[in-house]
């Protein structure tokens, strides 16, 4: 996964270079140790089951499962509310967590994980997302080795930069602004930075913008946890700010939580919210097992 060299003030650079080879399955790299966790609620609003859906004759989740074992991971849990999710886990050899129902978010999830497995405080754990089956094993990686790298931080994230101005201006699509040292300074539904003299002037979002000392960046829903922050989360009031955007994030910031957000090239492959994008994403995965099965 590479990282974008924004003239941001400076970015720290990261101390590994990051080698992935698919056919090995594996990263040459100075081993960063971390677990991934992969929250799987089977209520879902749209797509009732969803972690179940099968995607080319496996679940949702499973795939999602074998991508974040090519991550590098030292293990890869699915923790869930559901006994036929965790069932399905299991069959396919995955380890899987029974997890209390009342959880109201996701990291509420694996941080139940995190206690039951009684993992020490300097774990890194990662949070990756039940629908994302095609999620690069890279950006996995290097989330975790980013919050290894940055011992200031108990989170770390990533980002990619907007070229479109739709998309800024998109309230589902969730902007980032960073600090000197590439943390993050807030997140927002709204755009963010505003390019105020453009917009007073009803001037289209030039490339212009995004070649500035502060790009507009999309925020990518991915996070590395240290273990100890997981153990105090649930202590953390929620946070108005975090009400008012909807977006969970904002809590560790409004407590003074520090999150490194690593830069990418790369915008990753989206994940399944509808019926439409799962029709999308077993066409690819359809389509890849027939270019395989071509070359055997």
């Amino acid at each position: 996964m590479k990282s974008t060299n924004l003239d941001l003030p400076t970015l720290p650079a990261e101390k590994h270079a990051l080698h992935f080879h698919p056919d090995k399955a594996e990263f040459e790299v100075d081993r960063v140790a971390f677990q991934v966790v992969i929250p799987a609620r089977y209520a879902s609003t749209r797509l009732p089951g969803k972690p179940l859906l099968t995607i080319a004759e496996k679940p949702m989740v499973v795939r999602v499962a074998e991508q974040a074992t090519q991550s590098g991971a030292q293990q890869v849990w699915v923790a869930t509310d559901h006994q036929a999710i965790a069932d399905a886990v299991i069959h396919h050899g995955y380890k899987a967590c029974l997890t209390r129902a009342s959880h109201a978010s996701g990291t509420d999830r694996i941080a139940e994980v995190a206690e039951l497995n009684a993992w020490p405080d300097d774990t890194i754990v990662v949070n990756v997302q039940g629908d994302e089956p095609l999620i690069p094993p890279d950006l996995i990686h290097a989330v975790a080795e980013h919050l290894h790298n940055h011992p200031e931080c108990a989170i770390a994230t990533a980002c990619h930069i907007i070229q479109d101005e739709a998309e800024m201006r998109n309230p589902n699509i969730v902007k980032v602004v960073l600090d000197k040292d590439g943390n993050a300074l807030y997140f927002s539904r709204a755009p963010i930075p505003w390019p105020r003299d453009d917009f007073a002037q009803n001037k289209p979002l030039s490339k212009e913008i995004n070649t500035l000392s502060q790009p507009v960046l999309r925020h990518i829903g991915i996070y590395a946890y240290r273990a100890s922050f997981l153990h105090i989360y649930n202590q953390l009031a929620p946070a108005q700010i975090e009400q008012i955007e909807a977006l969970e994030q904002l809590r560790a910031l409004f407590h003074g939580y520090k999150i490194g957000v690593f830069v990418t090239d790369d915008a990753p492959p989206s994940g399944v919210d509808t019926e439409q994008d799962l029709q999308e994403i077993r066409e690819i995965f359809d389509t890849k097992i027939i270019s395989e099965g071509s070359k055997e």
